[in-house]
């Protein structure tokens, strides 16, 4: 999000500062290496176990199904980037093609993705170091991690690139490894079979429902419009060469997991399935080196996803769509959102009680929404507003987008049943808070600063 929040150190503040105008630095090679980060190249194994056990060992044709709705939907972003090649991405669409109330609600929508994606780093740390010592709760793991990163949030300290970009490159090194060890059996001619399950086409939705939360890396690719050069051709090649990478990298992981490690029964713990697949591949050296880089790579995340949620709250309160009292002020010591941040922090407590299905459906509901809103957006902004017209703009502005569409809502529908009903009420609390603060939709509500900060 944009730079609004104020002076550090000049004392409490509810005044919003002048935005400032954002550098364009990043070529498409700068645009596809940020999106691929942030969709975590170790992100196939976060979800592995569960979606595989849920589709009786078919992940990899969940990851297919996914794939391809993903592609439509990133057609339908990369459509709205080149005609708004704006920062704020899905928001900034439904907001400049409906208006400012509809919006409002996809913005509220898409937020529930920013407050809950932290709970869902702290939660896979908590499993995979339980995993890695035992003796140790997974509630302590996650308390502890919870903890520290709220404090170095609050405090305004940053992990250096230098270290993000070390990161990455040990999840890369990784797979590579992986790759190498996991390809043995397949050159020897000694691959084992799948065992056969009695997976629906209803399973196998609601896992495809469940990977989707692997793919959030294109919509942040068109965040960073702003930072783009020539964001109007940059940012919509960006987007959909990220999300065909990110899909068929998670497809060739998923298929080496399945090569390595084929009984999807025999799961120690289907929600720390990747343990019994590493230690398959490469026994116990490969297992530490794996749970050092993925939960480092969590780590690294959940510091952003934090520090971003609390300032997308941040902008809210300032702007008076939430009290500012808790969410519109900043430290007069460290001039951080301190309110948001706790708030964002005691909502990943959530992370104590819930195992990772539940937890990515959340996310997904807010996702998968925002896919929706975003193919809508497309069909009425150019074949209704601006009136294109012929076979070609058809096709492109009102088929794809309308598949994009038919493919994410029968996603949406494949969650969980306690998802879809956290996820309603969300958005039905977003609806009553809109109805309050605009007076029954009388007044237009202000603008959600949900760029990129």
């Amino acid at each position: 999000m944009s730079n609004s929040t104020g002076q550090a150190g000049s004392g409490v503040t509810t005044a919003a500062a002048a935005r400032p105008t954002l550098v364009r630095s990043r070529g498409l090679l700068g645009a596809l290496g940020f999106g691929l980060a942030y969709m975590m190249p170790m992100a196939s194994f976060t979800t592995y176990g569960v979606v595989n056990t849920l589709t009786d060992g078919r992940i990899v044709l969940a990851y297919v199904v996914t794939l391809v709705a993903m592609l439509f939907t990133a057609t339908s972003y990369a459509s709205m980037a080149g005609a708004h090649p704006k920062a704020g991405a899905a928001y900034s669409y439904t907001r400049l093609t409906f208006g400012a109330h509809a919006g409002f609600l996809g913005g509220w929508t898409i937020l529930l993705d920013y407050v809950l994606l932290p709970m869902m780093a702290y939660l896979v740390i908590g499993v995979y170091l339980h995993a890695a010592v035992p003796a140790v709760p997974q509630a302590v793991w996650i308390l502890a991690a919870l903890v520290l990163v709220t404090l170095l949030n609050v405090t305004g300290v940053k992990l250096l690139s230098r270290v993000s970009n070390v990161i990455v490159a040990a999840q890369v090194v990784f797979l590579v490894v992986f790759a190498f060890l996991a390809l043995q059996p397949v050159l020897g001619g000694t691959v084992a079979a799948v065992p056969a399950g009695d997976t629906g086409v209803a399973t196998l939705l609601a896992g495809s429902a469940v990977l989707c939360y692997s793919f959030l890396g294109f919509d942040a690719v068109a965040s960073i419009a702003e930072e783009t050069k020539d964001p109007a051709r940059t940012v919509p090649r960006a987007i959909v060469l990220v999300t065909l990478c990110g899909g068929v990298l998670f497809i060739v992981v998923s298929w080496l997991s399945q090569v390595v490690f084929p009984d999807w029964r025999a799961y120690t713990s289907p929600d720390a399935a990747a343990n019994d697949v590493v230690g398959a591949a490469g026994g116990h050296l490969l297992t530490a080196f794996f749970t050092a880089a993925f939960v480092a790579g969590c780590f690294g995340a959940v510091m952003a996803q934090q520090a971003t949620a609390a300032r997308v709250l941040f902008a809210m309160g300032r702007d008076g769509l939430l009290p500012r009292r808790v969410f519109g002020t900043l430290s007069a010591r460290f001039g951080t959102p301190v309110g948001s941040t706790l708030v964002i922090a005691a909502v990943a407590l959530v992370a104590l009680f819930v195992d990772l299905t539940f937890a990515s459906s959340l996310i997904n509901f807010g996702a998968l929404a925002a896919f929706t809103l975003v193919n809508l957006a497309v069909i009425k902004h150019f074949l209704i507003d601006e009136k294109r017209r012929g076979a070609l703009a058809g096709l492109r502005y009102g088929v794809l987008p309308g598949i994009g569409c038919a493919l994410t809502v029968w996603l949406w529908t494949s969650l969980s049943l306690p998802a879809l009903v956290v996820g309603l009420a969300w958005l039905a609390l977003g609806a009553g808070w809109l109805a309050v603060t605009t007076r029954g939709f009388r007044v237009k509500p202000a603008e959600l600063a949900l760029e990129e900060e």
